[in-house]
Protein backbone atom coordinates (compact mmCIF):
# COMPACT_ATOMS: atom_id res chain seq x y z
CA UNK A 1 0.00 0.00 0.00
CA UNK A 2 1.39 3.39 -1.03
CA UNK A 3 1.35 6.84 1.05
CA UNK A 4 -1.30 9.41 -0.29
CA UNK A 5 0.76 12.10 0.44
CA UNK A 6 3.90 13.50 2.08
CA UNK A 7 2.15 16.33 3.87
CA UNK A 8 -1.28 16.06 4.30
CA UNK A 9 -1.17 20.13 4.45
CA UNK A 10 0.83 20.93 1.33
CA UNK A 11 -0.16 21.15 -2.59
CA UNK A 12 2.33 18.68 -3.64
CA UNK A 13 2.88 17.00 -7.29
CA UNK A 14 4.67 13.61 -7.75
CA UNK A 15 7.09 13.53 -10.67
CA UNK A 16 8.94 10.56 -12.78
CA UNK A 17 10.54 9.58 -15.84
CA UNK A 18 10.70 7.12 -18.58
CA UNK A 19 12.99 5.93 -21.39
CA UNK A 20 16.24 6.93 -19.12
CA UNK A 21 18.05 4.21 -20.42
CA UNK A 22 16.80 3.62 -24.05
CA UNK A 23 18.82 3.93 -27.23
CA UNK A 24 16.03 5.45 -28.99
CA UNK A 25 13.23 7.97 -28.24
CA UNK A 26 12.63 10.91 -25.83
CA UNK A 27 12.62 10.34 -22.72
CA UNK A 28 9.38 11.31 -21.06
CA UNK A 29 8.32 12.47 -17.36
CA UNK A 30 4.74 13.43 -15.90
CA UNK A 31 3.56 15.31 -12.85
CA UNK A 32 0.48 14.97 -11.12
CA UNK A 33 -1.11 16.01 -8.32
CA UNK A 34 -3.62 13.63 -5.98
CA UNK A 35 -6.50 14.18 -4.10
CA UNK A 36 -5.18 13.69 -0.55
CA UNK A 37 -8.12 11.19 -0.08
CA UNK A 38 -7.22 9.17 -2.92
CA UNK A 39 -7.10 5.93 -2.78
CA UNK A 40 -6.11 2.80 -5.39
CA UNK A 41 -4.81 -0.67 -3.23
CA UNK A 42 -3.42 -1.77 -6.39
CA UNK A 43 -1.57 1.14 -7.45
CA UNK A 44 2.27 0.76 -8.26
CA UNK A 45 5.47 0.95 -10.12
CA UNK A 46 4.89 1.07 -13.60
CA UNK A 47 7.73 -1.31 -14.30
CA UNK A 48 5.38 -3.51 -11.50
CA UNK A 49 2.26 -3.48 -13.70
CA UNK A 50 1.49 -5.32 -16.79
CA UNK A 51 0.79 -3.54 -19.63
CA UNK A 52 -2.82 -3.93 -19.28
CA UNK A 53 -2.92 -2.85 -15.94
CA UNK A 54 -1.06 0.48 -16.51
CA UNK A 55 -3.18 1.67 -19.21
CA UNK A 56 -6.41 0.65 -16.78
CA UNK A 57 -4.41 2.98 -14.06
CA UNK A 58 -3.62 5.63 -16.81
CA UNK A 59 -6.95 6.47 -17.46
CA UNK A 60 -8.17 6.13 -13.95
CA UNK A 61 -5.79 8.54 -12.84
CA UNK A 62 -6.47 11.05 -15.58
CA UNK A 63 -10.12 10.77 -14.78
CA UNK A 64 -9.31 11.46 -10.75
CA UNK A 65 -6.43 13.77 -10.66
CA UNK A 66 -6.13 17.13 -9.49
CA UNK A 67 -3.91 18.02 -12.16
CA UNK A 68 -1.63 16.26 -14.63
CA UNK A 69 0.79 16.71 -17.04
CA UNK A 70 3.10 14.82 -19.67
CA UNK A 71 6.31 16.57 -21.25
CA UNK A 72 9.52 15.01 -23.28
CA UNK A 73 12.87 15.60 -24.77
CA UNK A 74 13.88 14.79 -27.63
CA UNK A 75 16.87 12.04 -28.50
CA UNK A 76 18.63 15.50 -30.23
CA UNK A 77 18.32 17.32 -26.87
CA UNK A 78 19.73 14.49 -25.03
CA UNK A 79 22.54 13.92 -27.09
CA UNK A 80 23.67 17.67 -26.86
CA UNK A 81 22.88 17.51 -22.48
CA UNK A 82 23.18 14.28 -21.72
CA UNK A 83 20.37 12.17 -20.27
CA UNK A 84 20.36 12.90 -16.68
CA UNK A 85 19.92 17.14 -17.17
CA UNK A 86 17.57 15.89 -20.53
CA UNK A 87 15.58 13.79 -17.40
CA UNK A 88 15.33 17.08 -15.55
CA UNK A 89 14.33 19.39 -18.13
CA UNK A 90 11.52 16.45 -19.12
CA UNK A 91 10.40 17.01 -15.78
CA UNK A 92 10.69 20.61 -15.52
CA UNK A 93 8.46 21.22 -18.81
CA UNK A 94 5.91 18.75 -17.23
CA UNK A 95 5.84 20.99 -14.06
CA UNK A 96 5.70 24.15 -16.39
CA UNK A 97 2.43 22.62 -17.94
CA UNK A 98 1.21 21.90 -14.77
CA UNK A 99 1.30 25.29 -13.52
CA UNK A 100 -1.94 27.21 -11.78
CA UNK A 101 -3.77 27.21 -8.69
CA UNK A 102 -5.04 23.91 -7.19
CA UNK A 103 -6.86 24.30 -4.37
CA UNK A 104 -9.37 26.54 -3.17
CA UNK A 105 -7.39 28.76 -1.40
CA UNK A 106 -5.80 29.57 -4.86
CA UNK A 107 -2.27 28.10 -3.80
CA UNK A 108 -0.28 27.01 -6.74
CA UNK A 109 2.40 24.04 -5.96
CA UNK A 110 4.09 24.00 -2.44
CA UNK A 111 6.23 20.34 -2.77
CA UNK A 112 7.57 18.16 -5.35
CA UNK A 113 8.29 14.59 -4.67
CA UNK A 114 10.71 13.43 -7.10
CA UNK A 115 12.04 9.23 -8.03
CA UNK A 116 15.20 9.32 -7.12
CA UNK A 117 18.29 11.05 -5.52
CA UNK A 118 18.78 14.02 -7.58
CA UNK A 119 16.73 16.78 -9.45
CA UNK A 120 17.56 20.38 -10.19
CA UNK A 121 15.45 22.98 -8.39
CA UNK A 122 12.43 23.77 -10.35
CA UNK A 123 11.54 28.14 -9.56
CA UNK A 124 11.32 28.12 -5.56
CA UNK A 125 9.33 25.12 -5.18
CA UNK A 126 10.57 22.86 -2.39
CA UNK A 127 11.12 19.26 -3.39
CA UNK A 128 12.26 15.67 -1.72
CA UNK A 129 14.15 13.58 -3.37
CA UNK A 130 12.75 9.60 -2.74
CA UNK A 131 15.12 6.71 -4.19
CA UNK A 132 12.31 4.06 -5.75
CA UNK A 133 9.59 6.70 -4.62
CA UNK A 134 7.61 5.21 -7.38
CA UNK A 135 6.57 2.16 -4.66
CA UNK A 136 6.46 4.37 -2.02
CA UNK A 137 3.92 7.40 -3.02
CA UNK A 138 0.57 7.38 -5.29
CA UNK A 139 1.66 10.29 -7.06
CA UNK A 140 4.99 8.94 -7.73
CA UNK A 141 3.35 5.85 -9.16
CA UNK A 142 0.91 8.07 -11.07
CA UNK A 143 3.35 10.42 -12.70
CA UNK A 144 5.49 7.06 -13.54
CA UNK A 145 2.24 4.85 -15.11
CA UNK A 146 1.62 8.14 -17.20
CA UNK A 147 4.83 9.05 -18.55
CA UNK A 148 5.75 4.91 -19.44
CA UNK A 149 2.14 4.59 -21.09
CA UNK A 150 2.60 7.98 -23.07
CA UNK A 151 5.85 6.90 -23.75
CA UNK A 152 5.05 3.02 -24.96
CA UNK A 153 2.17 4.51 -27.23
CA UNK A 154 4.76 7.33 -28.56
CA UNK A 155 7.27 4.27 -29.58
CA UNK A 156 4.51 1.77 -31.12
CA UNK A 157 3.58 4.77 -33.37
CA UNK A 158 7.39 5.86 -34.23
CA UNK A 159 7.72 1.57 -34.97
CA UNK A 160 5.27 2.14 -37.76
CA UNK A 161 7.90 3.85 -39.70
CA UNK A 162 11.01 2.06 -38.73
CA UNK A 163 9.65 -1.85 -37.91
CA UNK A 164 13.28 -3.51 -38.16
CA UNK A 165 13.75 -1.90 -34.74
CA UNK A 166 10.74 -4.01 -32.91
CA UNK A 167 10.19 -0.59 -31.04
CA UNK A 168 6.88 -1.18 -30.55
CA UNK A 169 7.98 -4.53 -28.05
CA UNK A 170 11.10 -2.97 -27.02
CA UNK A 171 10.41 0.72 -26.86
CA UNK A 172 14.05 1.09 -27.92
CA UNK A 173 15.53 -0.44 -24.97
CA UNK A 174 18.72 -1.86 -25.33
CA UNK A 175 17.82 -5.28 -26.27
CA UNK A 176 19.59 -8.00 -28.10
CA UNK A 177 17.38 -8.02 -31.20
CA UNK A 178 17.42 -4.01 -31.22
CA UNK A 179 21.55 -4.24 -31.00
CA UNK A 180 21.75 -6.22 -33.94
CA UNK A 181 18.84 -4.59 -36.20
CA UNK A 182 21.27 -1.85 -35.70
CA UNK A 183 23.92 -3.67 -36.84
CA UNK A 184 22.11 -4.56 -39.54
CA UNK A 185 20.09 -1.54 -40.95
CA UNK A 186 22.29 1.20 -38.80
CA UNK A 187 20.73 4.41 -36.61
CA UNK A 188 17.98 6.07 -37.74
CA UNK A 189 16.83 9.71 -36.82
CA UNK A 190 15.22 8.93 -33.16
CA UNK A 191 18.80 7.17 -32.14
CA UNK A 192 20.15 8.46 -29.35
CA UNK A 193 23.67 9.19 -30.90
CA UNK A 194 25.71 10.30 -27.70
CA UNK A 195 24.86 6.19 -26.09
CA UNK A 196 26.91 3.08 -26.81
CA UNK A 197 24.37 1.44 -29.21
CA UNK A 198 26.56 -1.31 -30.21
CA UNK A 199 28.43 -3.55 -28.05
Amino acid sequence: MLYPYYDRFLVEAGLDEAGRGCLAGPVVAAAVIIPKDYNDPELNDSKLLSKKQREMHAKEIKQEAIAWSVAEVSNTEIDVMNILNASFLAMHRALDKLNGKWDQKGRGLELLLVDGNRFKQYKNIPHSCIVKGDGKYMSIAAASILAKTYRDDLMAKLACDFPHYRWETNVGYPTKFHREAIKIYGVCEYHRKSFKLLY
